[in-house]
């Protein structure tokens, strides 16, 4: 049941910007506007310098630039200059001594400020100009607190100051940045590319852009993003938004460059700082992270945007009870926060925690329901109840109850196999009960992973917790669930084992790595494009692998990258032995950073592993002769001539290993499991052929009083006579005369083989 409705914001019409120029153009004498586009490209000090020439006119401009500047105690004496001189842009200076008000943490006080600028409005439009209006939505802003209202009447305020004023364009800015914080990104773009139609490369309307590229992943955000500060060199959000890709890239010291180059634009910028201590405490440096945590401190009584940061960094570097902590000590200082509470819910979930997830995600859903990822995530949710748990050995399954008798028979060995295999290859074993999710809708794995629809990928680890379509979310022959799911167990033993320090190319790279050895033909191969893109030196070294994941150059690059950090795991152990790749794990769980892990196992520093790598691979595919084949064995075309050219051969023990790779790829075909109990049972293995009966049973056969009479042999043949006896009886019950049954009946009353007597 879908019960969650998210509030859309209705798509009001952004004002055309086509006479933006025009009108533009006949104001350029004007002080103000001069200082506008001083601001466009980050001439900070000359607007400052101008908007102290103005005089009373220019007080509001004034305290706007020292904001960006960082002066705050500066700006808000300013802005208290201007409201006591009821000037021009007074509204103005009223919402902005609201906003810096807020930011030092009493939220209540500029609640207060921002309502009565509110209730003036309310009493009447005339006198308002363009730049009140904008005052207005952001008074609204101040107040919505997740109210739908008040953020509809903030959209209508940015909307009206364009239709007022063509030239001015803060209001479509702010109408665009508004729509993509409600997840209404193609009403934001459309706003963005609105004032890039008329004002060519402006930076802010660019930086949009970046952000509905990263928000969808379409498009190049970090290119795009530079794009904007080369317009406006001193444009502190471009440089947060870059910092926030660096890190997601766990590129540290990028994201730390990018931080510091922010805040000597504007020493204030809390996030800047949440970067540094996010840099820092993944790093392990304890005194930078107390220095960053106190200037927080030092510009808000209420920092919870600090803990937000860090705990969204802990979280994409997949330390998710980090993250968890994190979110607990931000709703601590703010418990309305949207953010908080959907971190720290959303990492509950992640730890099996479902309760508990749940409430946060409600209450934060309450407080903003145009959130679409909590929306998302409370309608599976929904979603998840309905499905049966099965707990079976190491493993709880939750599983929809149409798959559950066709995909456990094979799932829940085969996870005891690797669970098996991997402690003793790894010497770790999780604790139990290792959570494994399935879905037989895309979408709905696509929201238990990332908030929303839309991923590409087949399976994810949370470490415990583990998720994954089921084969029949992508269809025949799209992938090999088997291995998938042997691709992500071995994760839980990388993150667990790594305290869940590993970067993702080895822990990637390894899984790959798991994959290959488990079955012939799983994982991925060598194909002729990963040889070319090799050749071509279009791969990342090692040292640079993670970008490959997390910001690849071509479309090709993410899955291309898998196989090559497979290889260097396959290299690092073949080179330095089966406990190299465990030691390395260890030592990331200890606080190394990825260079010392690679000095204290590998005794090379990274250069060196780079081209020793590099040599390694090119001597390898000089010799390999490589042809183009299938990841993980999962064409069924080729599967199924195999399995006809055994069956006329005759040669059942090659059937059975033809038809267990079917099945693997699609196990929803009734013919082949029969197939498979034929042959199972000719080879003399009973058990391989009673699970397959009970997995026709479970595909809902046409004929289910035959496949029952089935089932009941295959039950004989593997020595259970009186469950056979029970199942050949519950048939007769519904047809008394249905022949096979009562052959089965009667040969269930002669003695047994051993001599045991009737049933």
């Amino acid at each position: 049941m879908r019960r969650h409705a998210a509030l859309a914001l209705a798509p009001l019409a952004l004002v055309s910007l086509a006479l933006v120029s025009l009108a533009a153009a006949a104001f350029q004498d004007a002080p103000r506007a001069r200082f506008d586009a001083m601001l466009e490209v980050g001439r900070y000090a000359d607007a400052e310098a101008l908007a102290r020439t103005g005089g009373a006119t220019m007080r509001t401009a004034l305290g706007d630039v020292l904001v960006l500047r960082g002066r705050l105690g500066e700006a808000d004496s300013v802005y208290r200059a201007a409201i006591a001189a009821r000037g021009a842009e007074e509204r103005g200076a009223r919402v902005g001594l609201a906003e810096l008000i807020a930011r030092r943490g009493d939220r209540a006080a500029a609640a207060r400020l921002a309502s009565a600028l509110i209730a003036e409005r309310e009493r009447g439009p005339a006198g308002w100009t363009a730049r009140d209006e904008i005052a207005l939505g952001r008074a609204y802003l101040l107040v919505s607190g997740g109210d739908p209202d008040a953020v509809r009447s903030a959209l209508r305020a940015f909307d009206r100051a364009s239709e007022q004023d063509a030239a001015l364009i803060d209001g479509a800015l702010r109408a665009s940045d508004l729509f993509l914080e409600k997840f209404v990104a193609p009403e934001a773009r459309k706003g963005y590319e609105g004032v890039l139609a008329t004002h060519k490369g402006n930076a802010r309307a660019t930086l949009g852009l970046a952000r509905v590229m990263q928000f969808t992943d379409d498009g190049d955000a970090l290119g795009t993003a530079r794009a904007a500060l080369k317009a406006n060199p001193s444009l502190v959000p471009a440089e947060l938004f870059i910092a926030r890709l660096h890190l997601e890239a766990e590129r540290g010291d990028s994201a730390q460059a990018a931080a510091r180059r922010a805040l000597a634009v504007d020493p204030s910028a809390m996030d800047a700082w949440a970067t540094l201590g996010a840099v820092a405490w993944l790093a392990g440096d304890s005194a930078s992270w107390r220095s960053a945590r106190a200037e927080a401190e030092r510009l808000s009584t209420s920092p919870a945007t600090f803990y937000e940061t860090l705990a969204d960094a802990a979280s994409r570097q997949r330390r998710y009870a980090d993250a968890a902590r994190f979110s607990a000590q931000a709703l601590a200082l703010d418990p309305l926060s949207v953010p908080a509470l959907g971190a720290l819910g959303t990492n509950e979930l992640r730890a099996g925690e479902m309760a508990r997830g749940r409430a946060r995600i409600e209450r934060a859903f309450a407080i903003d329901p145009f959130n679409l990822w909590h929306k998302n995530t409370l309608d599976l949710l929904d979603v998840l109840d309905s499905f049966p748990v099965v707990d079976q050995g190491r493993f709880r399954f939750v599983v929809p109850r149409k798959e559950e008798g066709v995909l456990l028979p094979y799932l829940a060995p085969l996870l005891e196999e690797a669970y098996a295999k991997l402690a003793a290859r790894y010497d770790y074993r999780p604790p139990a009960p290792i959570r494994l999710e399935i879905f037989d809708r895309h979408a709905d794995f696509s929201v238990r992973t990332m908030g929303l629809t839309g991923l590409g990928a087949l399976g994810v680890s949370f470490g415990r917790l583990l998720a994954m379509d089921a084969p029949s979310a992508r269809g025949p022959g799209s992938f090999n669930w088997g291995s998938t799911a042997w691709h992500e167990l071995t994760h839980t033993f990388t993150l667990g084992l790594s305290d869940h320090r590993v970067p993702r190319w080895f822990s990637e790279g390894v899984s790959v790595l798991e994959e290959r050895r488990a079955r012939p033909g799983w994982g991925a191969q060598a194909t002729p494009q990963y040889v070319a893109a090799l050749k071509a030196k279009a791969l990342r070294p090692v040292s640079l692998l993670n970008e490959g994941f997390v910001r690849p150059r071509n479309p090709h690059e993410v899955i291309l990258s898998y196989y090559h950090a497979s290889l260097v795991a396959e290299m690092i152990e073949g080179e330095f032995g089966p406990a190299a790749l465990p030691a390395m794990l260890r030592a990331w769980r200890d606080g190394l950073t990825t260079p010392a892990v690679v000095q204290r196992v590998l005794r090379l520093d990274e250069p060196t592993l780079d081209a020793r790598f590099d040599a390694w691979v090119q001597a390898r595919f000089r010799a390999e002769d490589v042809t183009e084949q299938p990841e993980g064995d999962a064409a069924l075309e080729p599967l199924m001539r195999e399995v006809a050219a055994r069956e006329r051969a005759g040669d059942d023990a090659g059937l059975v290993t033809a038809l267990e790779r079917v099945i693997w790829v699609w196990p929803y075909e009734p013919g082949v499991h029969v197939k498979l109990a034929e042959a199972a049972a000719r080879s003399g293995d009973p058990a391989r052929a009673l699970r397959e009966r009970r997995v026709v049973l479970a595909l809902g056969p046409s004929d289910v009083l035959a496949a029952r009479v089935e089932l009941a042999r295959a039950m004989l043949g593997a020595g259970d006579r009186a469950g056979a006896r029970r199942e050949v009886l519950g048939v007769l019950e519904q047809a008394p005369t249905y022949e096979k049954a009562q052959m089965l009946l009667l040969e269930l009353r002669r003695p047994a083989p051993d001599g045991g007597g009737r049933e």
